[in-house]
């Protein structure tokens, strides 16, 4: 019942900031504010919600690193992205023609921040977490990540084949980012760093959702499994490639830091994280 409770919460807050969003959007400074205010509600809220129905201490989003976990998670992701535009352009299918929008790219920052922290909270905080207790690391990851997946084919230009990739890349990488640290931080600065770079830095499309001209103008064109199509980038072999290659590293590094967790835990009776690893 507790991942019921914890889930609406954060989805409450996430749907009133993105009606928020969708009200402001046009007005630079306004859109950057309410997008930001939405990512710390949903940081807070998910942390009072957690000690309510836990009678816990919130340690997946314990200020200590917090920010320096933000940073390096950010900064991934954009090299990660950066690292798909940069094979698909040398294969000269994505060419820049100048500069684009700088508002559009500002508005974007706030708009993918409130993004990333939303689903971070909802998708690993939540609803992996606790799965996580009942069956163990694998069988989470992998439920999860469909889950994850399959959401995004209600964006306009969805396909099956981006709902496919986003699972292995996002449903699999962010989780792995979590069951690393077993902190939110670098699965949210990741999200954030891969979202940013996509849209407000490369300006392409995200996840097939109509996303706005960001810093350059460019254009984008070639064969779906190269250029992700309408989808974009993220339904790229490329970024199914360098995500799957960044998801083995992070869960390379839980294990090694014995954080995973083996179905056998059930039976301890746990689906919080009071008795999880690290």
């Amino acid at each position: 019942m507790r991942l019921v409770w914890q889930f609406l919460a954060v989805a409450v807050v996430a749907l009133i900031g993105g009606q928020s969003l969708v009200a402001v959007q046009g007005n630079l400074w306004l859109t950057l504010a309410v997008g930001v205010l939405t990512a710390v509600l949903s940081v807070l809220v998910y942390g009072w919600v957690v000690r309510r129905t836990e009678r816990r201490e919130v340690t997946e989003i314990a200020r200590e690193g917090a920010v320096s976990a933000i940073g390096l998670g950010t900064l991934i992701g954009v090299a990660l992205f950066g690292l798909v535009i940069a094979n698909i352009a040398a294969l000269g299918f994505y060419e820049v023609n100048g500069l684009g929008s700088v508002a559009g790219a500002v508005g974007l920052l706030g708009f993918m921040a409130a993004v990333a922290v939303g689903e971070e909270v909802m998708w690993r905080g939540v609803l992996f977490r606790i799965v996580e207790g009942w069956t163990g690391t694998w069988i989470a990851l992998v439920l999860t990540g469909v889950l994850f997946g399959l959401v995004h084919l209600v964006n306009p230009h969805a396909s099956l084949w981006g709902a496919i990739a986003i699972a292995i890349e996002a449903g699999g990488m962010l989780t792995a980012a979590y069951v690393a640290t077993r902190k939110l931080w670098l699965p949210i600065g990741l999200h954030f760093g891969w979202n940013l770079a996509g849209s407000a830095i490369f300006s392409t499309e995200v996840s097939g959702s109509d996303t706005p001209q960001g810093l350059l103008d460019t254009a984008l064109s070639g064969p779906m499994l190269i250029t992700g199509g309408d989808f974009g980038p993220e339904g790229s072999l490329y970024s199914i490639l360098f995500c799957t290659l960044a998801t083995i590293v992070l869960l390379w590094m839980a294990h090694r830091r014995g954080r995973l967790v083996p179905l056998r835990r059930r039976a301890e009776g746990t689906g919080a994280t009071a008795k999880l690893p690290g």
